[in-house]
């Protein structure tokens, strides 16, 4: 699996290394839009294959998301932006929220990657805490969505950035859940797909490990073996 090593050095560890696993939710716990594409041309009732972009799965397919990555715009833009295009090719007018109810309602449990309820459950089960630190989620799909997901059950916090538009990787944000959690930044290790928000925790002082979307088993793999599950 390929890593993302910019001002990050892996190193060996075992679970007396953290006390608590901190997620990101989209795309390390909840599938990425892009993974969805075939669910979004078929109830739009549009050709398979209309939307060619794939995001963090083969971004060389997506100069909006290598954009957006370079930090040329945020990711709530960039998902505004795929919004109109997907409301364009079937005749509607989408913005972000519409677009996310399209491919996430209803809340079931298929969209959440069999990895990540494994590997949560045996964290849980040896004794770890484990929480949610997400940017978008209520924002993207509301409190009531939240509450019909069962993974997010089984969670012992979900910190939504939504909740105060301080968004990682605004140290704050990183702040903020260190709080609200109750464990101090040295005992976590802090999971996200998003190369800025890694480089956010590094900076802010936890241990953080870049997720790789295109390689999702292979990256929940390894946040298990962080943590000798």
């Amino acid at each position: 699996m390929l890593l993302w090593t910019v001002d990050y050095c892996p190193r060996m560890s075992s679970a007396r290394d953290y006390d608590l696993l901190l997620l990101d939710f989209g795309g390390v716990c909840l599938l990425n839009p892009v993974e969805l594409h075939d669910k979004a041309t078929e109830m739009l009732q549009l050709p398979a294959g209309t939307f060619p972009w794939l995001g963090p799965v083969d971004p060389s397919t997506d100069a909006l998301w290598r954009d957006m990555i370079a930090g040329e715009l945020t990711e709530r833009d960039y998902w505004a932006l795929r919004a109109v295009e997907v409301g364009k090719a079937a005749g509607a007018e989408f913005d972000t929220r519409a677009y996310m109810t399209l491919l996430y309602e209803p809340p079931t449990s298929d969209l959440i990657r069999p990895e990540a309820t494994a590997v949560v459950h045996r964290a849980l089960t040896a004794g770890l805490g484990v929480s949610v630190l997400t940017n978008d989620m209520r924002a993207f799909h509301g409190r009531d969505w939240e509450s019909g997901i069962d993974f997010l059950q089984m969670v012992d916090h979900i910190v939504d950035c939504s909740d105060t538009d301080i968004l990682k990787p605004d140290p704050r944000a990183f702040a903020r859940a260190e709080a609200m959690i109750g464990v101090s930044a040295d005992r976590m290790l802090f999971v996200d797909d998003q190369p800025g928000n890694v480089q956010g925790a590094l900076d802010y002082g936890l241990e953080a490990l870049w997720f790789d979307i295109a390689n999702a088993a292979d990256s929940w793999a390894e946040v298990a073996s962080r943590f000798g599950l």
